[in-house]
């Protein structure tokens, strides 16, 4: 007999990846460049010539058995050495190779860091809006979600309904920043308040409550600003990170997990996810690709286009009418609908070929996402589009 959680699953599609296909089999009837398709944040420029490079001079000069063989079970210890002087480099931390785990994207990684800190029962905690993933990754583990709602006015943390679901049962608490679908930052002030927070609770509870911090997107970060670390500000933390969007490799599965080595049994988590991996039939990611990627460990892409994207969306936005927090990062903005049903909004868009996802999945109802990481050529074609679309079907 199947599985029926599995069978249940089938009937529940991300919305994403709907949007996703209709727009691919829509632009085979009229042409792609005719769909204005801003539902799947796959990352539009190419990754650095360096890295191209490098991946070819491996296969050209290493030695085959050597290079394909079996990656031991932690990782390539020269990934996790580099991953870990660079993260020390770059935001003052005190990372070994043996606090890195290598993994299949931040997904992956979020597999494991949620597995190792939770049993089942137990709560793990996110912010609205969030990655609609995150249910299947904490269903996974047996550990239940809990949604604190979004403050609207600027997408950081609702910190009254956060101290308000705080229990506890809470084992973990996930975060995202720079946020998809937002776009926001979590700023020093909001990263200090949350870890203050989580240490008062760790005391009164007596046990660990661990930080999860969700971070493929910490390099695209707008106005001349960074990332605060979160890891820096709270010592329970788990690091979750991909190079699918800072090097434009989503395809290829590269990540990691990085233990904050203050944590709470730090030694034993990059073991216990060896172990986890036993479990799951992980089994290490790619060693070409962690290889490759330490090649090139602090290059990104050109993201620049991603903020030019945002600024002409943000500003077309704004003077059509729509209610739109700016985005501090990512590569998405997340305006409020021009009705309270996001889905019959983004539904009427499809008329006009605008290919806009409903919030409902995030956790916030009445907006809708964009992920503008498409040529921006294409952007600036789709802003009449979106003022007609508004002005004849919502008269604005």
């Amino acid at each position: 007999m199947i599985n029926e959680d599995y069978k249940a699953m089938l009937g529940g599609k991300s919305v994403i990846r709907t949007l996703s296909e209709y727009a691919t089999a829509r632009g085979a009837e009229i042409g792609y460049d005719n769909v204005f398709d801003y539902s799947l944040g796959n990352p539009s420029v190419p990754c650095p010539p360096d890295f191209t490079s490098d991946v070819i001079d491996m296969y050209r000069t290493a030695e085959p058995v050597k290079l394909h063989g079996y990656s031991p079970s932690l990782g390539q210890p020269a990934f996790c050495e580099t991953v870990a002087d660079s993260l020390n480099r770059r935001f003052g931390m005190d990372y070994t190779a043996g606090h890195i785990f290598p993994t299949t994207g931040a997904a992956g990684a979020l597999a494991h860091a949620l597995r190792a800190v939770t049993k089942p029962g137990d709560e793990v905690i996110t912010f609205a809006p969030y990655f609609p993933e995150y249910q299947p990754y904490v269903n996974g583990t047996g550990a239940h979600l809990t949604i604190v709602p979004a403050d609207t006015e600027n997408f950081q943390i609702n910190f009254d309904a956060f101290e308000a679901a705080l229990g506890p049962q809470t084992a973990a608490v996930l975060i995202n920043t720079p946020n998809n679908p937002s776009g926001a930052v979590y700023s020093a002030a909001t990263l200090q308040r949350l870890a203050d927070l989580l240490r008062a609770r760790q005391t009164e509870y007596g046990h660990d409550i661990f930080l999860i911090s969700d971070e493929p997107y910490r390099e695209i970060v707008f106005d001349g600003g960074t990332q605060p670390y979160p890891a820096k500000f709270y010592d329970n933390t788990l690091t979750c990170y991909s190079w699918s969007k800072s090097l434009s490799l989503p395809g290829e599965r590269i990540g990691y997990v990085a233990v904050n080595p203050r944590a709470t049994d730090a030694e034993l988590i990059v073991p216990m996810c060896g172990q986890i991996s036993r479990g799951t039939g992980h089994n290490c990611p790619s060693s070409t690709m962690q290889l490759a990627v330490a090649k090139v460990i602090d290059e990104t892409s050109d993201l620049s286009v991603y903020e030019t994207n945002m600024n002409l969306l943000y500003d077309a936005l704004t003077s059509i009418g729509f209610d739109v927090v700016r985005p501090g990062g990512t590569f998405y903005i997340f305006p409020k609908a021009l009705e309270d049903d996001a889905t019959a909004f983004c539904m009427k868009a499809k008329d006009y070929d605008l290919i806009l996802v409903p919030s409902e999945s995030f956790g916030v109802p009445g907006y809708f996402r964009m992920a503008y990481c498409i040529d921006t050529e294409k952007v600036k074609r789709s802003i009449p589009v979106l003022e007609r679309f508004a002005h004849e079907v919502y008269g604005l």
